[in-house]
């Protein structure tokens, strides 16, 4: 276990406990404990052929993110152009966590990042960034952004990036939190906050998103307690959300809720397409469809798929079962043949 002190206080004591692994004490001291408690690690299928590559991507805070390059295809004959090494898209993907918990090395993550770089194929890049509490929201999109800056300026200068990756197709990905900064990622670059040329994002994929609002939907509302082994519940979420937004905000803070009473208005911001997979049995399915609704009002290009067996964040909880092998069909499908009719 190791801790952090913000300030100084004679008798701490617990204030605010996610599931024992994270800890804030009455003094700011902030107490993590081995994340293992909430998921002992896994031994996955190995994927034969996906080389990846730790990079910093921002120096100043500590940050890497790991590069994944899939085995280069078979040539097709003897012809030269047969021969030639066609570019692969690139995905950018931000693990979950509640932006609180998870590293892109953590075995299923990196389960998920092999199985996205062999099966679509393309050049993945799967990035860290800094967590609440230690560091409050919005240091996270901040990091998502600066992720893609990196590879607006590494794109000539990593050898696999300058061989292989198509920096025409570049798609923003992400589950739970990752989804979420997916999202804001799309407003920043979609607003001209985020100026990324000569890269040309192609579409962002929002898998299971982490989003949340002051009053409740009523799938939140009925949601089983912690104690009828629900697998993520609003008591859960709460916490997760009190531990990364700034102190004393609410869930209409704008990192939590795109379409708050503090947002910022979205019909100007131009998006391109938005690959949007909830799980019917997620307590925020009914809030990620309207999320989806909202975007569609204003005209924005998204496709909605929704697998209605699975659950919040199922592709890292199981990278290699069936919802994970279906939302990678419909991924595979988005990236390389872009969007299709929605499927409920």
């Amino acid at each position: 276990m190791h801790s952090s002190t913000m300030s100084g206080d004679t008798a701490p004591r617990v204030v605010e406990d996610y599931r024992g692994v994270i800890q804030i004490l009455s003094d700011g001291t902030i107490l993590r404990s081995d994340p293992a408690a909430l998921r002992p690690p896994e031994r996955f299928p190995d994927v034969p052929g996906v080389e990846w590559d730790d990079v910093v991507y921002d120096a100043a805070h500590g940050l890497k993110l790991r590069v994944y390059r899939p085995a280069p295809p078979a040539a097709a004959g003897d012809d030269g152009d047969a021969k030639k090494k066609k570019k692969l898209p690139v995905l950018v993907s931000f693990h979950s966590g509640g932006f609180c918990l998870g590293s892109f090395a953590q075995p299923h993550f990196h389960a998920g990042c092999l199985r996205l770089a062999s099966d679509l194929p393309a050049i993945v890049l799967s990035a860290d960034y800094r967590l609440g509490p230690e560091h409050r929201l919005p240091a996270a999109v901040d990091d998502a952004a600066a992720a893609l800056s990196w590879l607006r300026g590494a794109a000539a200068t990593h050898p696999w990036l300058a061989e292989s990756a198509d920096l025409t197709e570049v798609f923003v990905a992400g589950e739970s939190s990752g989804a979420n900064m997916s999202h804001h990622v799309a407003v920043m670059h979609g607003s001209g906050q985020l100026p990324l040329d000569p890269l040309r994002v192609a579409g962002h994929v929002m898998v299971t998103p982490f989003f949340a609002g002051a009053e409740r939907t009523a799938a939140e509302a009925a949601a089983p307690p912690p104690d009828a082994g629900a697998v993520f519940t609003p008591e859960m979420s709460d916490k997760l959300w009190r531990m990364s937004l700034p102190a004393g905000a609410t869930l209409d803070h704008p990192v939590a809720n795109p379409f708050g009473p503090d947002s910022p208005c979205l019909e100007p911001v131009a998006f391109p397409p938005v690959l949007v997979v909830s799980a019917g049995r997620d307590m925020l399915h009914e809030r990620v469809r309207r999320y989806a609704a909202k975007l569609r009002e204003m005209g924005k290009p998204v496709e909605v798929v929704v697998l209605e067996e699975q659950d919040h964040a199922f592709f890292s909880r199981q990278p290699w079962g069936e919802g994970a092998d279906e939302m990678i069909r419909v991924v595979k499908k988005f990236v390389h043949e872009g969007s299709g009719a929605e499927c409920n």
